[in-house]
């Protein structure tokens, strides 16, 4: 099914941008949210408590699609509504048991259901697999990715520009693994590393949900594989101490609560991407990697911030290929079964292509 008409749940930076994008994309675009805020926009934006099932079904009644950029707590019920409605369905969330709900769902689907097709999950699977697909076996494949400051100060070294729910979400759960053949869940804020992009020096380390479906479409064709953030070193240790010592953990709403009112977003960020496959090629061991630093960049007129316009892109590069045919129709769309090069290709994907900072 052609997309005609889609509408944009959740209107914060990332929500905005994504309506701006698929409106320069030919989208007929209606945005909802219960506080739109007060900026003019190039499509209608009407105010909706999106609790409210039955008001936003009345919303979506010549819709074609659906995008969400809520919080990851508030996904399922519009996605059964989509459902229902026989509406393609697209998110943002990094949250693995609301992901298997979607999963499950579109199984019945007349329409497809895209959850995790942001950053991370989203765009990093589809490098990851990218790389994959230059080997003939694999013994590794690691990805990492890191949204953060320009210029970061305090011991914290970060910025809250994404959503507290998402952060504080992936800081706790435990993470999908594979190790050594083997599928594991391991704790977040784990396995910590050192890494370098542009001599910048970095730590990594396990947070939860960034490899979406991965594990269980390379089980027993990847030896070993995860997923970690990336962070100024000494972050994560403060962040164990905040979470685990002071027990922070057993109120994730007051943890979101505290961190944001001292670390507030920035609009000088930078998002780090760094993946890196190890394996074999004509029987000898070879290495590629994938590693970029995206900063602002103007759209529409207007600055938008690294996070919300990489996270922006990518969904709806997914929409636009979805709406052309070049994936399929109905059911569950891996982000891993996407290629990069089409990706990049489409309008919204092609922000990807050369970044100067």
């Amino acid at each position: 099914m052609k997309i005609k008409k889609i509408a944009v749940i959740g209107l914060g930076k990332v929500g905005a941008l994504a309506a701006q994008l698929l409106k320069q994309s030919g989208f007929d675009v209606i945005g909802l949210d219960v506080h739109p805020g007060k900026s003019t926009s190039p499509f209608p934006v009407f105010v909706l408590d999106v609790s409210d099932i039955s008001a936003l079904d009345k919303h979506l009644q010549d819709c074609d699609a659906v995008l969400s950029c809520l919080p990851y707590h508030l996904n399922l019920d519009l996605a059964k509504l989509c459902h229902l409605k026989g509406l393609h369905y697209f998110d943002l969330t990094e949250d693995v048991p609301t992901t298997k709900e979607i999963i499950s769902l579109s199984e019945t689907s007349t329409a497809v259901m895209v959850p995790q097709c942001g950053l991370a999950p989203g765009f990093i699977g589809i490098v990851g697999s990218h790389l994959v697909s230059q080997f003939e076996t694999v013994r590794s494949l690691k990805l990492r990715v890191g949204a953060l400051p320009q210029n970061p100060t305090g011991l914290l070294a970060y910025a809250f520009n994404w959503s507290p729910e998402g952060v504080v979400n992936e800081y706790l759960n435990d993470c999908e693994v594979i190790e050594e053949g083997q599928h594991k869940w391991v704790s977040a804020m784990e396995w910590l590393e050192t890494i370098y992009i542009n001599g910048v020096q970095l730590e990594a380390f396990t947070t939860s949900g960034g490899l979406g479906t991965m594990c269980q479409t390379y089980l027993s064709k990847i030896d070993n594989l995860d997923y970690k953030t990336m962070r100024y070193p000494g972050h994560v240790k403060l962040m164990n101490f905040f979470f685990h010592e002071l027990l922070l953990r057993e109120n994730r709403e007051l943890a979101g609560k505290i961190l944001t009112h001292a670390k507030p977003p920035v609009n000088d960020d930078v998002v780090y991407v760094h993946a890196a496959a190890e394996g074999l090629v004509d029987d000898r061991l070879k290495r590629q990697e994938f590693v970029e630093a995206y900063y602002p960049k103007e759209i529409g007129g207007k600055m938008r911030t690294a996070i919300a316009w990489t996270t922006s892109a990518s969904a709806c590069a997914v929409i636009e290929l979805v709406s052309q045919g070049l994936l399929p129709e109905r059911g569950f769309i891996k982000q891993e079964d996407i290629s990069l090069q089409t990706l990049m290709n489409t309008s919204s994907g092609s922000y990807y292509k050369k970044e100067e900072k």
